[in-house]
């Protein structure tokens, strides 16, 4: 699957090709992260509407694994980068330094400048740092000495961050959690999925062994795909009946802003595709209403007793509430 190049600008794909695409690549990724495959899914999802993942869980499940994953499927250039409350824009961006024998300031890029980019427990760095990471990923750019330097295509940020550890933590700030498309939980793997785990390491990482299967014009192909799936008006209300009824209820502080409507459009685009459609159904803002909307909404209650988290609890309540076009 791999006849093209990232700079192929001719590479078109209809519906059947797009779907075969994204189904063994979903397959592909499945191979290596065992027992995960509403994760996977998700990851598409966000890769496919050209969004970045937010993944909240506890160390050691696989966060890095599906980074890497994603990256090797895709031939795409992977870059991890720890943060650390002593993390400095510049080692996130890059250098410029003077280049002696030619009298020349040079800039050598920093590890941002990747396809996949993996910001593990991205709450650990300061605002400053937090900042350097929100322009690129709104604007698939970042700016030295004036200067625009784009990134990508495809560019992909997946941020892990620890719910359960505060200390020595900076809460990501409203404008940063809107560029995220989606927040997920991994969660531990069945069992039996745990058990494979097991067996499929006792010979080295499976996921270093990984083929890539698609090119990066083939990524901006599905991409392209993903933005002709049709909404119907109907569905196009129901989305912003959801939206604004968060911005009315006594129960929310900050509802969800334009730019968190037009994430839950594309999703759901995405997610259409992936399920073989060209069309949006109810089900597949149903299914990533919660993922989409509830980080983006403050609550002005606390977190409640049973540890849920009060955002995802009122949106699948609104769910129940808001009347589905028929």
């Amino acid at each position: 699957m791999h006849g093209s190049t990232a700079s192929d600008p001719t590479l078109h794909l209809d519906l059947s090709g797009a779907v075969a695409l994204a189904t063994q690549l979903k397959k592909h990724l499945a191979t290596v992260f065992l027992g995960k495959a509403g994760v996977i899914h998700h990851a598409l999802i966000a890769l496919l509407a050209e969004g970045h993942l937010l993944i909240e869980d506890v160390p050691g499940v696989g966060k890095t694994t599906l980074a890497k994953a994603i990256s090797k499927g895709l031939s795409c250039k992977f870059h991890r980068i720890q943060f650390t409350p002593d993390l400095l824009p510049s080692d996130l961006i890059g250098t410029t330094v003077f280049h002696q024998p030619s009298g020349q300031f040079l800039f050598h890029e920093g590890p941002i400048f990747a396809q996949v980019l993996l910001a593990d427990e991205v709450n650990r760095a300061t605002p400053r740092t937090q900042s350097a990471l929100l322009e690129a990923m709104s604007e698939r750019q970042v700016t030295v000495d004036g200067q625009p330097r784009p990134l990508g295509p495809p560019f992909l940020v997946l941020a892990t961050q620890n719910p359960y550890e505060f200390e020595g933590t900076y809460p990501l700030p409203e404008s940063q959690l809107d560029r995220f498309l989606l927040r997920i939980h991994v969660g531990y793997p069945a069992r039996a999925a745990e058990k494979d785990v097991l067996t499929s390491h006792r010979q080295g990482e499976p996921v270093d062994q990984l083929k890539s299967i698609l090119s990066p014009a083939q990524v901006l192909a599905l991409q392209d795909c993903v933005r002709q799936v049709r909404v119907d008006e109907r569905l196009s209300d129901y989305l912003l009946d959801i939206a604004h009824a968060t911005r009315t209820s006594p129960q929310v502080h900050l509802g969800a802003s334009t730019r968190a409507a037009l994430s839950f459009y594309r999703a759901v685009q995405a997610n259409a595709l992936l399920q073989g459609r060209d069309y949006v159904i109810p089900d597949d803002l149903k299914s990533l209403a919660i993922p989409v909307l509830a980080h983006r909404i403050i609550m002005k209650g606390q977190r409640s007793r049973d540890g849920a988290d009060p955002a995802e609890t009122y949106i699948a309540d609104l769910l129940t509430q808001t009347p589905i076009p028929s």
